[in-house]
């Protein structure tokens, strides 16, 4: 049986999370559970909206979130993030989007769960056009570690510092 719906299409925070999440690249909205999930073709979902999800008396959107920024998130403000129910043991924080909005903070939380939903050639591509942006800025581009094999033991595994 199917969910009913729970958001409104007319709500202007749905509408503008819906306007940065498919702003990233190869990204769609599919319903289900009877909210707007975003997910990344070829890779996997990183934001659901909570519509006063079972009850939980706000909007807000739950994204996938790289380790321990869910901690930092949900101690720095408890108002505005909370650790959501089902996903968040896995690390996902949500974030409040009726409650003081900062629409440049969260658009950099989405983009984070983007980067970890997205298989891995988009990961690279993506990180490679984010760096290259910064560069432009003038800035230094930060380097990301590769793991590199050892030819002669496959098993074994080193970092690029």
């Amino acid at each position: 049986m199917a969910h009913p719906r729970m958001y409104d299409d007319s709500n202007p925070a749905i509408k503008r999370l819906r306007e940065i999440c498919l702003a990233l690249p190869r990204v769609f909205e599919k319903e289900a559970w009877g909210e707007c999930t975003f997910r990344v073709i070829g890779g996997s979902m990183f934001a659901m909206t909570d519509n006063n999800h079972h009850n939980s008396g706000h909007v807000a959107v739950w994204v996938k979130a790289p380790a321990m920024v869910q901690e930092i998130l949900v101690h720095s403000d408890p108002k505005r993030f909370f650790i959501p129910p089902y996903v968040g043991k896995q690390g996902w924080v949500g974030v409040r989007i009726d409650y003081k909005v900062k629409w440049d903070e969260l658009a950099a939380i989405l983009k984070d769960g983007y980067l970890i939903s997205a298989p891995s050639k988009r990961r690279a591509g993506t990180r490679a056009k984010l760096n290259a942006d910064v560069a432009a800025a003038g800035a230094a581009p930060k380097r990301i570690s590769r793991p590199l094999r050892h030819k002669k033991s496959p098993g074994r595994v080193r970092y690029e510092t």
